[in-house]
């Protein structure tokens, strides 16, 4: 049976060529915007005869593999009467340093010839790199004429170089597919409800659909959803999936669900990316890519680590990702990404996918038809979806920027340039601040042109000055660093403006921050999704289902999945405390919670009880009014810390052991990092406290998404505040029961959960309280 390899010409040759591919001070296509414009104004000087974007593959054959090359070329024309392919290449580096091209540049092209040759029996083919500055639109172009038959040797050999990776990957893959095969579900039965969800999951990804599931606490849903998928895999209806997730405590449960199924036999490469400021040797090697041994040379050494890790390992976590990083001598962040590439489960934070600045770049259209997307507590997704589509920056960032670089003079060709822009965005942001009125504030439906027409401009020439090394001065370059990201960011953000953002503007003393604004981010997931086989949005607490299917864009023809909680009513003690937790009422209300508290330690000896707060001030008022009740100190009190590090978080779960020698009463903020995706289950937990309905601050963001939800024909005050708190709620009361054998009591305390629409968005299982 005739086994075949299909691959664009880019990534084969940037895997053959990476050790050519980047030199220090010169990148090439900055941005995609960028380039495109640069890829049609060249080819817009094309004759009538010429060709542009012309789509073009081969077949060759090595060892026992054949490889189907298949690319679009930039263009096709005629010089001088030979037939020429034209590479074209936008860039912010210095033209005078390319030294007749990069090799990798070469090489793509030569492809071209070498496909075009052979399908249109062509003796002879002229190559052409077109080189154009994206500051300045200069161009410089090189040109080589080569003989079929020299194509034909050099398409051998760049097939030749990419072959033993070619044929590790073909190896690996049919040993991965018996393994999922013969994969058994990894648990002695389901548990109730899991297989209803893992049936969902198989059926969504068959039919190339998308899947919007709420299921319960409890019943396993990282594992209904990752094993559905790894079986689709193996049976070729995907090739790959992407576990998404918004805190590092559900990375792990999904690390932990592929461990359990890799001891059941699954051969299969998964990936845990980590952010670059948690993964990086910054504290063993200088963080620079002229200073640190990790990046220098990384070219060279990428494809052998990448082959190393991918021979011997299969779940390569961070640890085992920082090990072949240390032992191939690779900046262990670049590293992750590059094997990322190669994977076929990778488990990330949603940014990876959805954020437009972070997002895998090099995934092409072919690969995202046949990935899965595994949206992990897809409620989080929202706000982070308003973040990851909005923008802003502020005054002080570009007028560091301007007096910094004034010092500089002539000695650097690009500071005056620079000091000019600055100096325009700085004296733009003066006079909105003159205009801001007595409230120093503005609002306005449309995007701010004057602004974005000013910033573009200081993107290109920042992004030239730091490609031909910058400043000179490591603190001043960094400040431009700084900038630069922030007014690219903006310009990016400003190029998907519709009428579902808002400009503001607001006006501290000197300081002007302005901010992009996205209210509504469903279109924007939607469309980033739509290129893939499917997207399972999953979590316990979508609800209601239908603001939630609004909000993350899921399509008409989406399924729908509702499971019920699969624990007896027995298991839950439901308590309600009735009490006014406004903010005019907190005063009032400190006391009965705290004798409230006191009584349910008294009930709960040597127990495990945590109590949520809607805010900091407020969690330390009630700690400060019940260690003052006589008999306090019958418990240990433990409180959340602010800005609290990994280790401190870790240390602080790691304490919720099983009959302690006194109740723990462990006061914590709902919606912060222990509120959701902790797992404490057992006598780890014996008891939640939720106080509050967990409504987010009346703010200027919060009012402006009320008015925009309310204008456009929904509940803005549901959309803008009681959705996002209840959701609060419902994650903090969901850390209590995770088994079938958890016991424990919850305590609500807010009179609004007496009154709608709060009592309607109660779970079932909590319907059934006690007031108290």
């Amino acid at each position: 049976m005739k086994t075949t390899i299909r691959i664009s010409v880019r990534p084969l040759v940037e895997y053959v060529y990476r050790s050519g591919s980047i030199r220090p001070g010169f990148r090439t296509n900055a941005s995609m915007q960028e380039g495109t414009r640069i890829h049609q104004r060249v080819q817009k000087a094309y004759t009538e005869e010429d060709l542009k974007e012309v789509v073009l593959e081969a077949e060759l054959q090595h060892g026992e593999l054949t490889y189907v090359i298949e690319g679009r070329c930039d263009g096709l024309i005629r010089l001088e009467g030979q037939i020429t392919v034209d590479e074209i290449k936008s860039t912010a580096g210095n033209l005078d340093e390319l030294e007749g091209g990069l090799d990798v540049h070469w090489a793509q092209a030569k492809m071209y010839a070498y496909m075009y040759a052979v399908q249109h029996d062509e003796p002879r083919m002229q190559v052409q790199l077109t080189y154009v500055h994206s500051v300045t639109g200069e161009e410089r172009r090189f040109r080589r004429m080569a003989e079929r038959q020299e194509l034909e040797q050099f398409a051998s050999e760049v097939i030749a170089g990419y072959a033993p990776y070619a044929e590790m990957i073909v190896a690996y893959e049919a040993e991965r597919d018996v393994s999922v095969r013969e994969l058994p579900f990894p648990f002695r039965k389901y548990r109730e409800g899991q297989r209803k969800l893992a049936g969902a999951v198989y059926k969504t990804i068959r039919e190339g659909q998308g899947l919007m599931a709420k299921a319960p606490t409890g019943i396993g849903k990282t594992m209904s959803v990752l094993f559905p998928t790894v079986k689709a895999i193996g049976e070729g209806e995907a090739s790959r999936l992407f576990y998404l997730t918004a805190r590092t405590t559900t990375r792990v449960a999904a690390e932990e669900a592929f461990a359990r199924m890799q001891a059941e036999g699954l051969n299969m490469h998964v990936i845990s990316l980590t952010a670059k400021d948690k993964i990086c040797f910054k504290d063993e090697e200088a963080c620079d890519t002229g200073q640190c041994g990790m990046c220098e040379g990384y070219y060279d050494r990428i494809n052998g680590a990448v082959l190393d890790m991918l021979e011997h390992e299969t779940l390569m976590t961070r640890p085992v990702i920082e090990q072949y990083a240390r032992k191939h001598r690779v900046c262990p962040f670049e590293f992750s990404l590059d094997a990322a590439y190669a994977a076929d489960a990778v488990i990330c934070d949603y940014n990876y996918i959805f954020d437009p600045r972070i997002s895998l770049k090099r995934m092409l259209e072919e690969q995202k038809r046949k990935t899965v997307l595994l949206v992990d507590e897809a409620h989080n997704l929202v706000d982070r979806g308003r973040m990851m589509f909005s923008a802003e920056l502020e005054k002080a960032v570009f007028l560091d920027v301007k007096r910094e670089f004034q010092t500089l003079g002539s000695s650097v060709p690009a500071a005056k340039a620079i000091v000019d822009y600055t100096g325009a965005i700085d004296k733009y942001l003066i006079t909105l601040r003159k205009n801001g009125g007595e409230e120093g504030r503005i609002i306005q439906q449309e995007a701010p042109e004057e602004l974005i027409e000013r910033l573009e401009p200081f993107v290109m020439v920042a992004e030239q000055c730091l490609a031909e090394g910058g400043s000179g001065n490591a603190e001043m370059d960094q400040l431009l660093l700084d900038a630069y990201f922030t007014a690219q960011n903006f310009v990016r953000i400003a190029r998907l403006y519709d009428e579902r953002f808002i400009t503001y503007a607001e006006c501290v003393r000197s300081e002007v921050r302005v901010k992009l604004f996205c209210l509504d981010p469903s279109l924007l997931l939607r469309q980033t999704a739509k290129g893939f086989r499917s997207t399972i949005h999953f979590s316990a607490t979508l609800s209601p289902l239908r603001y939630y299917r609004d909000m993350l864009g899921a399509e008409e023809e989406d399924y729908t999945l509702q499971i019920p909680s699969p624990f007896h009513r027995e298991q839950l003690d439901v308590r309600l405390m009735p009490l006014s937790v406004r903010y005019k009422d907190r005063e009032r209300s400190k006391r009965p919670i705290a004798e409230m508290l006191q009584q349910l330690v008294s009930e709960w000896p040597r127990s495990n009880l945590l109590v949520f707060f809607p805010s900091y001030p407020y969690m330390r008022e009630i700690y400060q009014a019940y260690t003052q009740l006589p008999g306090a100190s019958d418990a240990d009190t433990v409180m959340q810390e602010q800005g609290m590090n990994e280790q401190e978080r870790e240390q602080f779960l790691a304490a919720f052991q099983p009959h302690p020698e006194r109740t723990r009463l462990v006061f914590a903020v709902m919606g912060g990092v222990f509120s959701e995706g902790v797992d404490l289950p057992g006598d780890r937990l014996n008891g939640v406290v939720v106080v509050g309905a967990g409504l987010p601050q009346i703010g200027l963001e919060n009012n402006v998404l009320k008015d925009y939800f309310d204008k456009s024909g929904r509940n803005g005050f549901n959309y803008a505040y009681v959705f996002p708190g209840m959701n609060k709620v419902l994650q903090a009361g969901g850390r209590l029961i995770r088994t079938e054998e958890d016991k424990g009591v919850l305590v609500l305390v807010d009179d609004r959960f007496t009154q709608e629409p709060y009592r309607s968005l109660l779970p079932d299982e909590w319907m059934d309280y006690k007031r108290i």
